[in-house]
């Protein structure tokens, strides 16, 4: 299964690893950051878009239909009662019909990180002290 080692030396900016790439989270200068990468929740939002990008593409190249450019804006909010949402905007650079279109909005509901971020679960944790 898919697997990040998050590495933080100094500061708020991590080196992530995951197989070979490579990618630094941080925050804003705002908020104590140095901003030399996407903040935590950001890169939760960037999975979200690309994992929806890359099943629609995938679904529509077996169907043979042409998407053209696909774009997918994830935006989180929490309201004042701190309920916790995102809204995911999705532009097709290709006309689409209304039954293809249709179609689309239901397989992007399926999308894996789609289906884990829908549901509640488990996180566990687990501390190692160095030797």
């Amino acid at each position: 299964m898919a697997k990040a080692l998050t590495v933080s030396e100094a500061g708020l900016a991590q080196v992530i690893t995951s197989r070979q790439h490579r990618m630094t989270a941080d925050e804003p200068l705002s908020a104590g950051g140095t901003d030399t990468g996407p903040a935590p929740y950001e890169v939760l939002l960037a999975s979200l878009g690309a994992c929806s990008s890359a099943t629609l593409r995938m679904y529509a190249d077996r169907k043979g239909w042409n998407l053209g450019r696909i774009e997918v804006l994830a935006a989180f909010a929490r309201d004042d009662a701190g309920v916790e949402s995102i809204h995911r905007t999705v532009k097709l650079g290709a006309p689409l019909g209304e039954e293809q279109r249709a179609r689309l909005a239901e397989i992007i509901e399926k999308t894996p990180v789609t289906r884990t971020l829908k549901r509640s679960m488990t996180i566990t944790t687990e501390f190692l002290d160095r030797p």
